[in-house]
């Protein structure tokens, strides 16, 4: 059996984000850990779909998983495409995947293992055709839905139905196993559709004809990748795991993993489930509250506060900084700056006294502007999102959901309240009055009312 695993995706509800699939959670990015963990699960023969923008990336990626694991069989293949879709990864592919059974896989619907085992053990299940993992959810969610019968037999699949129009509440994840790959293929290419929905109309097909698709309930963890604020929700599901992974006894409550060469000054506070990566130095008063990562060579520089956040490497998250449930990129650079509920991006830098906003006046939630449309992120508590090679001036501020591009200039002493295109410098004027001074300081005063007595 062989694994499709789909990362072409353009990510382009993410932007400013690049490329959701090369996002680094605990020093590891995104594609890499979903390759691990199939070949945790015993999947080690792989097939990776990828675009004209990151296919560089991942032909880096495989020849480096290779190395480490001598049993896995990877190869890549572009979607030339990217506007057909699942279907239009499915048939780039299809000469690669022949007539043997195959596991296609989201590299962005993150899920526990478990799921994985799943599918193996359904493998066996020769009663039917194939097998989708499905979860119930309690909220909408604007993906795939599934119509079930009696045993899990799926009867149809609706994709995207309008909030409130769901014809269930049991979702289709992109974990889904075909034992007739050349079935499937040439459905496809039969069908047609207008929609980006000629993947779930081609299984609608095949179980009109008559093949039997089974649902496999799974009620582990699932993050599908989708928009930016789930970034958050991934960090803190990667911590949890980083932590987990040292074998931290259960009885402790607070659980420091360090690198090689890690330095802490005996003024510095550590507290909670903290992993410090190699190289790491925490200086005089500074304060790191878990769960928390910071990524090799940081520097948490004098009365430096970093909580429930990740901090990628090379930063130097300096003097009275703060850093709260936030997503630091590598290489940024942070002097007396407050980040809250924000996403910053690789080489970024903000200038002394420059703040994000992360909570509206009216307390409600936080609306972000995603493809021309303003979208809930589900929180009162949201703040600034950026992408690569940002500069900020100092005493700048940032409203709560304002999106900075890549490669922007933001000038000093302005407030943001709007998003950025890529490639943009920023500024604001402000006018400078000068006069004569005709005011007097208390000091000028004393010294008149001296000569007077």
């Amino acid at each position: 059996m062989k694994v499709l695993l789909l990362a072409a995706g353009r990510s382009k509800r993410l932007k400013p984000i690049s490329d959701k699939n090369f996002l680094n959670f605990c020093g590891k990015p995104l594609l890499r850990r979903q390759v691990e963990q199939l070949l945790e699960t015993g999947f080690k023969d792989i097939v990776i779909v990828g675009g004209k923008h990151n296919l560089t990336k991942i032909k880096k990626l495989a020849v480096e998983l290779s190395q480490l694991a001598r049993d896995l069989n990877i190869k890549v293949i572009e979607q030339k495409n990217l506007d057909e879709g699942m279907a239009g990864a499915i048939l780039a592919a299809a000469k690669l995947l022949g007539k043997e059974p195959v596991f296609i896989v989201s590299a962005n619907d993150v899920v526990e293992a478990s799921a994985y085992l799943l599918v193996k053990k359904a493998v066996l299940d020769n009663k039917y055709d194939s097998h989708i993992i499905g979860k119930k959810v309690d909220s909408y969610f604007p993906g795939g839905y599934l119509i079930t019968g009696p045993g899990g037999l799926i009867k149809g699949i609706i994709e995207k139905p309008a909030k409130g129009k769901e014809p269930s509440k049991m979702i289709n994840l992109v974990l889904h196993f075909h034992r007739n790959t050349a079935r499937l293929v040439k459905e496809l290419r039969a069908t047609r559709s207008a929609r980006d929905d000629r993947y779930e109309k081609a299984l609608d097909n095949l179980i009109k004809a008559g093949v039997k698709m089974k649902v496999l309930p799974y009620d582990g963890y699932w993050q599908a990748l989708k928009y930016p604020w789930h970034i958050l929700n991934l960090m803190n599901y990667f911590m949890r795991q980083s932590i987990s992974a040292t074998n931290k006894p259960v009885h402790k409550l607070n659980f420091l993993k360090k690198g090689l060469n890690v330095r802490i000054a005996k003024s510095a506070t550590i507290k909670g489930d903290v992993y410090l990566a190699d190289g790491v130095q925490i200086f005089e008063n500074a304060v790191i509250s878990g769960p928390a990562y910071i990524g090799k060579n940081t520097i948490i520089a004098n009365g430096a506060l970093v909580r429930n956040s990740q901090v990628g490497e090379n930063c130097v998250i300096g003097f009275g900084t703060e850093i709260a449930r936030s997503y630091i990129g590598n290489d940024v650079w942070t002097h007396t700056n407050y980040i809250g509920d924000s996403i910053i991006g690789n080489n970024c830098s903000f200038g002394a006294g420059t703040v994000t906003g992360n909570l509206r006046l009216d307390e409600k939630n936080i609306l972000v502007k995603i493809n021309e449309e303003r979208v809930n992120c589900g929180s009162n508590k949201f703040g600034l999102i950026t992408g690569d090679n940002v500069r900020c001036g100092i005493n700048t501020s940032f409203m709560p959901g304002v999106k900075i591009g890549n490669n922007c200039f933001i000038g000093a002493g302005i407030i943001v309240a709007q998003d950025i295109e890529d490639g943009k410098f920023a500024y604001g004027k402000t006018e400078l009055t000068i006069k004569d001074n005709t005011a007097k300081t208390d000091t000028q005063k004393r010294k008149q009312m001296k000569r007077k007595i």
